[in-house]
């Protein structure tokens, strides 16, 4: 709210400047004004750091800056960054942290300076306006936060692989999670030669989690891709204009903006209904466990398809790729599904009260603030204050998350001595 933090001598109303502070801190991209001619350098500054803060994780952040200042943790911060990063051991904690920081500067220096070269030496520009713009599109890509320093996001690059290459790739390692990117770094023939290690015995696959992870991620890509391709090939809009080679560039683009980036290389506002309802599942899905990404984690979605998939064969037991999937784990994504639809359901119903927008444009909208995507039909601004506020909430219980509020219940309850008498109502 500093009039130094606007391009005005006045300062942001509180709305649009706490709206603004959590859709960063969220890492969320939705904006009720534009950030590039609205904020200045220093809230241009203050919204980097904000996403950094928020995709870093504030859990994480503690226990990093415990590591530097004391080089030692106490217990009870390696249970918090536990909890944060999903990590399987406590002993490791320091690692996994220290990790996390390296991966999080390696990916967003080389995407920032590929950007400079691009900006500086192919658009021609400023020295100085090029650094800025390779540094917060890097930060804003990686950390799934789809901030950016144009009104039309990346809608003049449409065409530019250059300039669109390095921040899809940034987007997916971000949202693939960290213990995904840990354990696939730390079990990679390249990596183990580095380290000097030459055991004939070969290293452990990769765990359910990410296998999981990476098949999914996989398979939701090439659904976006093929969305966009599809049903906008023709649209006028969108992809008409390009040519056939263009057209699946930018619709591989965009089909990955969904896995909560944020970022658009096409108008959200001209899409067909047929691409926003594949959109709307894409988001609500999210990227992996543990990321910058947001939704209810791709491994959810893939542990509910699992379960169906078992009841529809009449299998006894839950499994995959050789193991068997414990009770409370299929419970707890049942939980988290559920309730991320009950959120968005109640979201969109007070919106839709406040508001004379169709249907299809404020579920759009509710399902990109719970998870913290960023895509917007363009409605974001004249939200009335009232839907506004709504947002705000999705937003911030979107980055908490839905398994946060479970796991806090979960520690309050109590093992039950006894057992009630077994019976089944009837289903379907």
């Amino acid at each position: 709210m500093l009039p130094v933090s606007t391009e005005t001598p006045e300062a942001a109303p509180p709305l649009t400047a706490l709206f603004t502070s959590v859709s960063a801190v969220c890492v969320t991209g939705l904006v009720v004004v534009d950030t590039s001619t609205y904020w200045s350098g220093f809230g241009e500054a203050v919204i980097t750091v904000l996403i950094q803060v928020g995709g870093f994780g504030i859990i994480t952040a503690g226990t990093l800056l415990g590591l530097l200042t004391a080089g030692r943790m106490r217990l009870r911060g390696r249970l918090l960054a536990a909890s944060e990063n999903q990590a399987l051991s406590l002993g490791d904690i320091g690692g996994v942290v220290r990790r996390i920081a390296l991966i999080t500067v390696s990916v967003e220096a080389v995407v920032a300076l590929v950007l400079f070269l691009r900006f500086r030496y192919h658009y021609d520009f400023p020295v100085g306006e090029a650094l800025w713009y390779g540094v917060f599109h890097a930060v804003s890509s990686f950390n799934n936060a789809g901030f950016g320093l144009e009104a039309d996001s990346l809608m003049q690059w449409v065409t530019d692989p250059v300039v669109t290459l390095p921040l899809t790739v940034a987007i997916v390692i971000g949202g693939i999670g960290f213990p995904v990117i840990v354990e696939v770094l730390r079990k990679s023939r390249l990596t183990r030669a580095i380290r000097g290690d030459r055991r004939r015995r070969p290293s452990p696959g990769w765990s359910v989690h990410t296998k999981l992870t990476l098949l999914t991620t996989g398979i939701l890509l090439l659904v976006g891709f093929g969305a966009y391709a599809v049903f906008e090939w023709s649209n006028p809009a969108t992809l008409g204009p390009l040519n056939p080679g263009e057209k699946l560039w930018a619709a591989f683009v965009a089909g990955v903006q969904p896995r909560t980036a944020g970022f658009n290389n096409l108008s959200m506002a001209d899409l067909t209904h047929e691409t926003w309802m594949v959109t709307d599942a894409l988001m609500f899905i999210g990227g992996g466990s543990s990321s910058t990404a947001g939704g209810i984690k791709v491994t959810t979605f893939a542990l509910l398809a699992v379960v169906i998939w078992s009841e529809i064969r009449g299998e006894p037991d839950v499994a995959v790729f050789g193991r068997k999937i414990p009770g409370p784990t299929q419970r707890q994504g049942l939980t988290v599904a559920l309730l991320g639809v009950a959120v968005v359901a109640v979201g969109t119903a007070l919106v839709m009260i406040d508001t004379e927008f169709t249907l299809d444009q404020v579920l759009f909208e509710s399902i990109s603030a719970f998870a913290t995507v960023g895509l917007s039909t363009g409605i974001t601004a004249a939200l009335p204050p009232g839907s506004q506020l709504v947002m705000i909430v999705l937003m911030f219980a979107g980055r908490v998350g839905i398994v946060s509020f479970a796991a806090a219940l979960a520690l309050h309850s109590r093992q039950r001595r006894y057992s009630f008498p077994e019976e089944r109502p009837l289903v379907g």
